[in-house]
């Protein structure tokens, strides 16, 4: 049976200072003694500013493409320290105190080489992925990764203490995550990971340049960021987006997905008929009473403003169902309903965990994502933009 992955990409940060400008400066000073903390790190999560405090503990970041973003400071010895901030045409001075980080025992669980490197053989599919552009994405410091499986539960956990480098030549970035956390689970078929991004631009010849420049609005064109982007603008149908409405009901006949995969297992080699009968349950569809509701929505019926300037909410009733017109899907999900007389278009389908979703004008969600099923559940490590990105770039 062929897989699918659900994706939920959860940036967690406080929601604070609000400012306009498309310059940001500011000292960094330990929280105690007031002194500057010098070579901290300072970037704007999710895309391509970043910098280091100088010795008086000052740093400067320029040319911000307006929108909002988390900035972010670490350094070693440091709590990690973050706010949002809305970058408009007025500059903004920050002064930050970091506060000293208490040095606790870490709890250490030691396994054998050969089960890191599983571990990570599935990390590496689960969070860069397996389309063409993770092919050319190589991690440079995977040591430094934690990585816990545990069997019972058949959950991957991951965590970093520091930067995870990855260098995307499909995309010619090389990404620096901070990861917070990471959950790969084998039975609910979904991935949730946490953590902060900055983005380098990698050097290369002009003609490299050119064809990064096309693979990323290749990457860019139908992704969820488009899409956001697209819907606050109310410009859906001009950019490819049809939307509508969609419910469903889990399929009685189906047995739940744990104890498909435990039954599996235990007949694979002893009972020949039990282990036809489980795997035909693996090949029974998820979902029953599928029903899209035609004509299709506007974008103003599923969007709000906010008293925050820059900042959209994202409604509907139940689910919602999005394609678009202007590129084919050429992977199969079993799950995805397609109605008959609609083409094979990219499709992919939002569930909300809250009554409503939050995100801004980079088209970048805010807190908690939704969850993303067909189509954009691709979209890993190996496709992941900037914010700050505009076709064209």
């Amino acid at each position: 049976m062929r897989r699918w992955w659900f994706i939920v990409v959860c940036i967690l940060l406080p929601f604070s200072a609000l400012a306009q400008s498309g310059v940001i400066t500011g000292k960094i000073v330990n929280a105690s003694s007031k002194s500057p903390v010098q070579r901290a790190s300072v970037f704007l999560s999710n895309a391509t500013f970043g910098t280091a405090t100088a010795d008086d503990g000052t740093f400067s970041l320029r040319g911000v493409k307006p929108g909002q973003y988390d900035l972010v400071v670490t350094t070693l010895g440091y709590e990690e320290y973050s706010q949002k901030i809305l970058v408009g045409s007025q500059p903004i001075s920050l002064n930050i105190e970091l506060t000293p980080k208490v040095m606790m025992m870490k709890s250490v669980t030691i396994i054998s080489n050969a089960d890191w490197k599983k571990n990570y053989e599935q990390f590496k599919k689960d969070f860069i992925g397996t389309n063409d552009n993770a092919k050319h994405c190589k991690v440079l410091n995977p040591r430094v990764l934690d990585l816990i499986y545990y069997r019972k539960k058949q959950v991957l956990e991951a965590s970093a203490d520091e930067f995870l480098i990855v260098e995307n030549d499909a995309l010619g970035y090389r990404t620096k995550f901070l990861l917070s956390s990471f959950n790969s689970n084998n039975i609910t078929h979904t991935v949730e990971y946490s953590g902060k991004v900055l983005f380098e631009n990698l050097p290369g010849s002009d003609a490299q340049k050119k064809k990064w420049k096309q693979k990323r609005e290749d990457t860019y064109y139908g992704s969820a960021q488009h899409f956001y982007r697209s819907l606050y603008k109310n410009k859906l149908a001009d950019e490819g987006f049809v939307i509508y409405n969609f419910n469903r009901v889990l399929n009685p006949q189906r047995q739940q997905e744990e104890l498909i995969q435990r039954k599996q297992k235990q007949f694979r080699e002893t009972n020949r008929d039990s282990a036809i009968y489980w795997n035909n349950q693996a090949d029974i569809p998820k979902w029953a009473q599928e029903n899209l509701m035609k004509p299709p929505l506007t974008a103003l019926e599923v969007l709000r403003k906010t008293a925050q300037e820059g900042v959209f909410v994202i409604t509907f009733p139940h689910l919602l169902y999005v394609t678009y017109t202007k590129k084919r899907e050429e992977t199969y999900f079993k799950d995805i309903y397609r109605p008959l007389d609609m083409p094979n278009y990219e499709t992919s389908v939002i569930t909300l965990y809250q009554p409503y979703s939050v995100f801004d004008m980079n088209g970048t969600v805010i807190g908690n994502a939704p969850l993303y099923e067909g189509t954009w559940s691709k979209a890993k490590l190996a496709n992941l933009l900037p914010v700050d990105y505009e076709p064209g770039d």
